[in-house]
């Protein structure tokens, strides 16, 4: 038998056989690799803010390459590092310090307002049944039914601290735990960092090494891809949920809406989810709004299409970049496969995914294609 064929057959048949056991013992390679990225948590976080914080690291590496001289600039990429670490210890500090405490008033009042907010709506509800003459809702007390809702909360929130008790060990050791974890990962974030491109000099070489040339040229374009797409698809995002929160917050300010700070920082988290998050923002708002009063939740619904309309139009091409190069059925259906699959995080890396899986796509078709001629001129029939 030819050895070519022999060692094929070998591959085949070992295939098959691993392919049986892992779907024979599927909850038990299930756990193993839940264990697997359990230990490699850490890890993981790390290289995940590392390749967050990598586009502003790069920009002050470069800064600081044209201020230190000679050997000096050896210490450019830590420092620059250092800087975007400090930089975002500032904005956290001023997040907590300045937004939180008005949001926090903002959940209070809302809270002691609720029954006040309960019997407005009541009223408006009676207001519609009377207009459409809809008899079976005429019954209905909303403002007992939020009151009671909220003594249920409350009272379910003291019955779970009560219960809590008894396992506040097992929640301190959680919580040190997730303390050490949080500490591991900024320690392996802040190495990958400041080592970025030795750390990708080393893997380019490792591919270029152990793969044929063919293979590592593809793969190393494959994950230049990949990292360019994530890393100016979530860049942006969060840049732009940014100023979405914060033209929010003023305009609310300007036409003196409620709750402004609350409001502002649920439609600036909603707008890291694409397509969907907008629609969340919305209704969280016009549902909160519309207790208070009706009226007010209209023309907040008419500025914040307003505004996203002026943001999506002016701001994002700026901010993201005019297109992910993903049509937008395709972005559609990511966002509702993504949020499906993984929730919220599939919701989020759906997008910059299948515009890398697109390209490729894309990429090997033109590849597998021939372009087509080029069409003759027309004779001049005089010549």
């Amino acid at each position: 038998m030819d050895k070519k064929l022999f060692r094929s057959l070998i591959l085949l048949i070992t295939y098959a056989v691993v392919l049986v056991a892992v779907i024979v013992k599927l909850d038990a390679v299930t756990g193993w690799l839940g264990g697997v990225i359990a230990a490699f948590r850490p890890l993981i976080i790390g290289g995940v803010i590392a390749f967050i914080l990598n586009r502003p690291c790069n920009f002050f590496a470069r800064q600081y390459e044209k201020l230190l001289p000679g050997r000096a600039r050896g210490a450019a990429r830590p420092l620059a590092a250092a800087t975007a670490y400090l930089i975002v210890a500032v904005l956290i500090t001023a997040l907590v310090s300045l937004v939180v405490p008005e949001v926090t008033s903002s959940i209070e009042t809302f809270i002691g307002n609720l029954n006040i907010y309960a019997g407005n709506f009541q009223t408006l509800i009676d207001w519609v049944v009377a207009k459409l003459e809809l008899e079976q809702l005429a019954n209905l007390d909303l403002s007992a039914g939020i009151s009671d809702s909220l003594k249920n909360l409350l009272t379910g929130a003291l019955d779970a601290l009560t219960n809590t008790l008894p396992h506040l060990i097992g929640m301190t050791s959680v919580l040190i735990s997730a303390v050490v974890t949080g500490v591991i990962s900024l320690v392996f974030s802040l190495y990958m960092l400041s080592g970025a491109p030795r750390l990708t000099g080393q893997c380019r070489r490792l591919v270029q090494a152990y793969l044929p040339k063919r293979a590592a040229d593809t793969v190393l374009s494959v994950t230049r891809l990949t990292a360019d797409t994530f890393s100016k698809y979530v860049n942006g995002q969060m840049v732009e949920a940014c100023i979405l929160g914060s033209l929010c917050f003023i305009g609310m300010c300007i036409f003196r809406f409620d709750y402004a700070p609350l409001i502002s920082v649920a439609v600036g988290v909603f707008a890291l989810i694409p397509i969907a998050g907008a629609y969340l923002g919305a209704v969280l708002a016009v549902l909160l709004l519309v207790m208070i009063d009706p009226w007010q939740a209209v023309w907040f619904l008419v500025f914040l299409v307003a505004l996203q309309q002026f943001e999506g139009n002016l701001i994002y091409p700026r901010v993201v970049g005019t297109s992910m190069g993903l049509p937008g059925i395709w972005v559609l259906a990511a966002v509702t496969v993504g949020g499906s699959l993984l929730g919220l995080v599939g919701m989020v890396v759906s997008v910059p995914l299948a515009a890398v899986v697109y390209t490729l796509l894309k990429r090997d078709l033109r590849s597998r294609t021939p372009a087509p001629a080029p069409e003759k001129p027309p004779e001049d029939p005089q010549s």
